[in-house]
C-alpha cells in the first residue's frame, strides 16, 4: 500500500474532533468542567449510575482548552496518517475506536474500584491506540513502519506517559488501556503480505 495515498479517515477524524471544539467553543467554555459535563464528557456516575454510557464515545472527541487539543490533533495526524496507509481504512478506524473505547473502559473500571472520580475527555486514549497498534507493526517489520522508526515509538509513548505520571489531571488508565487494546488489535487485524517469487526458466 503506497504511504504517498491520502488517509481520509485521519484527516476526518481531526477534521470532526476541530468541528467540534469550535462549536463548543461557541456556546462556551471548554475548559469549564460543568460545561464539558454537560456535553458529554466522561465521568463514571454518571455512565454507570445514569445509564449515559454514550459518554464513553462522545468523551473521545472533546478537549479541554486550545493546547489539549492541538497536542492531540498534531499527534493524530502524523501518526494515524502512517498507520492508516499501512494498515488500510477499515482496519484502522477500528483499532481507532476499539482502542478509544478499551481506554475509557479502563479508566472507568479502575474510577470504580478506587471511588476517586474525575471528569475526562479527549482522543488520547485513541490516539495511543495508534501508538500500540504501530509498535506491532515496526515489530513485525524489523524496526521502521515508512518514516517512523518502532524506537522512536516507544520513546514517544514512553515519554508521554512519563509527562502524565508527573503532571496532575491525566488519565494515564486511558492512555495504558488505549494503547495495550491497539497493540493486540494490530496483532488480530495486520497481516504482512508475503512477496511471492517466480522463477523463470
Amino acid at each position: 500500500m503506497s504511504r504517498n495515498k491520502k488517509a481520509y479517515c485521519t484527516i476526518i477524524l481531526a477534521a470532526v474532533n476541530v468541528l467540534v471544539f469550535l462549536g463548543l467553543s461557541f456556546f462556551g467554555a471548554t475548559e469549564d468542567s460543568g460545561f464539558m459535563l454537560q456535553h458529554g464528557a466522561m465521568y463514571a456516575p454518571l455512565v454507570i449510575g445514569g445509564g449515559e454510557y454514550y459518554r464513553l464515545f462522545t468523551s473521545m472527541f472533546l478537549h479541554f482548552g486550545i493546547d489539549h487539543l492541538l497536542n492531540n490533533m498534531i499527534t493524530l495526524l502524523v501518526l494515524g496518517w502512517t498507520l492508516e496507509n499501512e494498515i488500510g481504512r477499515i482496519r484502522f478506524l477500528i483499532i481507532y475506536f476499539g482502542g478509544g473505547l478499551c481506554g475509557n473502559l479502563l479508566s472507568l473500571s479502575l474510577e470504580l474500584r478506587s471511588q476517586d472520580y474525575a471528569l475526562s475527555a479527549g482522543a488520547s486514549g485513541a490516539i495511543f491506540a495508534i501508538v500500540g497498534a504501530l509498535v506491532y507493526l515496526a515489530i513485525r517489520n524489523r524496526g521502521r513502519i515508512g518514516n517512523v522508526s518502532g524506537r522512536g515509538l516507544l520513546f514517544m509513548c514512553a515519554l508521554t506517559l512519563y509527562n502524565g505520571f508527573t503532571t496532575t489531571g491525566i488519565d494515564n488508565a486511558a492512555h495504558i488501556g488505549g494503547g495495550v487494546a491497539g497493540f493486540l488489535l494490530g496483532v488480530v487485524l495486520y497481516h504482512k503480505k508475503r512477496i511471492v517469487r517466480r522463477e523463470r526458466e
